[in-house]
């Protein structure tokens, strides 16, 4: 008979793993756990393999009008570390927390303005109707959007413009790798091709960082030929995209595969600091697909591994000294944990985010700021009351 886990964190935030996916039973065990204070926001991730169907209304049964987000998973992160084929559950109470949410049909048809112009009347309502005791509380955003939409980098951008400066943070959905269809659970309602997001007041205590193990070498790629709709570079430094990388790395262009792509991920410079631009896979033609945004012109430059386990301990440790918490909302790539079963770290790695209270999911994709990232782990830390 299958067994959930329950924690509760000092600022009140709670989490359930199920270690199914039984829509039912795990919406029920987290009801259990839940304690009496109302929910501000349930968020869940869910296993590609859950029924959405069933999944939103097991929510309304057993959370009746709590404000959720809930989304499919490439896998999960719960109270013991890594999970998968699992159901995660998070919630956070009222006491601590103001939320609002606004979902973004059509990404594939929207345009840079109409996202603007829509997230910045939100943030208004948001920031003009705060219940007693959250005027002038410090806040943060968190986004959702369907991995497999291709719109990630407008979505944040103008999300990110509009927020003025608004700590931001999120991660793609996924479906275990399998890139065929992701979705969003948002109020009730099942959708692909959208994108959430969450203005977030609080009490608390917090910080958002990003951590990568992986640093620049001198060896650089520039991209000479791409199609930027469908993210696929044909050609880099005048020469097949796919045999140029797999030179490179010291592989064969037949060989390239995931665990190739996870061990080394290209880097873009921006602002005086690099950012992973990870390959999703090698096409019959030599071309490469990326995860993310690409155009002619851009210089990438292939990257090397630091140790995945010990930068990501010392990155933990750091937020964790910065604001006392016992909590991490973390988005974290599922190539990062590709490359952890590759190098035979995930049980490793795994500890590290049971230690340090890390809770969320394998995303396609990563956003902090006005960036869309790969290979990345984006947080939350969540502290004691200010």
């Amino acid at each position: 008979m299958a067994e959930g886990i329950a924690r509760t964190y000092a600022s009140g935030v709670r989490c359930a793993l199920w270690p199914d996916v039984d829509c039912d039973a795990a919406l029920a065990f987290a009801a259990a756990n839940a304690g009496p204070a109302p929910v501000a926001l349930l968020m869940i991730f869910a296993a590609a393999t859950t029924d959405p169907l069933q999944l939103a209304a097991a929510i309304g049964r057993h959370f009746p009008g709590a404000r959720h987000i809930a989304c499919s998973t490439a896998g999960e992160i719960g109270p013991e570390g890594y999970a998968e084929d699992s159901i995660v559950i998070v919630s956070l109470p009222q006491a601590g927390f103001h939320v609002s949410t606004l979902t973004i049909e059509n990404l594939s048809g929207i345009e840079f303005a109409d996202i603007a112009r829509r997230v910045g009347r939100f943030r208004q309502e948001h920031d003009n109707t705060p219940p007693e005791g959250f005027a002038g509380a410090e806040g943060f955003a968190l986004s959702f959007i369907d991995g497999l939409s291709r719109r990630e980098e407008l979505f944040v951008s103008a999300i990110h413009e509009a927020l003025e400066g608004m700590p931001l943070l999120g991660g793609s959905t996924g479906d275990d790798l399998e890139f065929q269809r992701t979705w969003c659970i948002a109020d009730g309602r099942i959708l692909s091709d959208c994108g959430v997001l969450a203005l977030v007041s609080t009490k608390h205590r917090f910080t958002a960082f990003r951590h990568d193990n992986f640093e620049p070498t001198d060896v650089r790629l520039v991209v000479t030929d791409c199609d930027q709709e469908t993210r696929t570079v044909r050609e880099l430094n005048a020469a097949p995209a796919a045999r140029e990388y797999a030179e490179c790395i010291g592989v064969a262009a037949t060989k390239l595969d995931s665990m190739s792509f996870a061990s080394h991920p290209v880097v873009v410079k921006v602002g005086g600091e690099y950012y992973c631009r990870s390959i999703g896979h090698a096409n019959e033609d030599n071309s490469l697909t990326f995860f993310c945004a690409v155009e002619t012109g851009v210089v990438l430059t292939v990257s090397r591994s630091l140790h995945l386990v010990e930068s990501a301990r010392s990155a933990f440790r750091a937020v964790t000294e910065e604001t006392g918490a016992d909590f991490v909302l973390g988005f974290d790539c599922a190539l990062r944990r590709l490359d952890a079963e590759n190098r035979q770290l995930k049980r490793e790695l795994s500890d590290v985010y049971r230690e340090h209270g890390v809770i969320g999911f394998n995303t396609y994709g990563e956003q902090f700021g006005a960036m869309h990232l790969n290979q990345t782990f984006t947080g939350l830390a969540i502290g004691p009351r200010v």
